[in-house]
């Protein structure tokens, strides 16, 4: 198993979008939560939510790339970007 940082950047103007969508989105990862260790939305300056930020566990990265591909902000086409990499925790816990 490895740690994965999955950080996804909205297209600007998207928080309509993402609003339309959020429940779906909630409930999609709610029903993947052995995947998730953590997860919120990232904040512009003025407070508003302007991406998503996951650290996820998994087997492989193939695993967090499905998890990405399914989610319904990706599919309706809210992120200008999409970054997924491996992560180790160096200072800290995660209990």
């Amino acid at each position: 198993m490895a740690l994965y940082v999955l950080s996804c950047i909205d297209k600007a103007d998207g928080l309509e979008l993402r609003m339309a969508t959020r429940e779906a989105h909630l409930a999609y990862v709610r029903e993947r939560l052995s995947l998730v260790k953590a997860a919120g939305p990232l904040l512009d300056d003025a407070g508003q939510m302007a991406g998503s930020m996951f650290l996820m566990e998994a087997d492989d990265r193939a695993a967090i790339e499905a998890f990405s591909a399914g989610d319904p902000y990706r599919t309706a086409g809210l992120f200008e970007r999409v970054e997924i990499r491996v992560w180790r925790v160096t200072v800290g816990s995660l209990g």
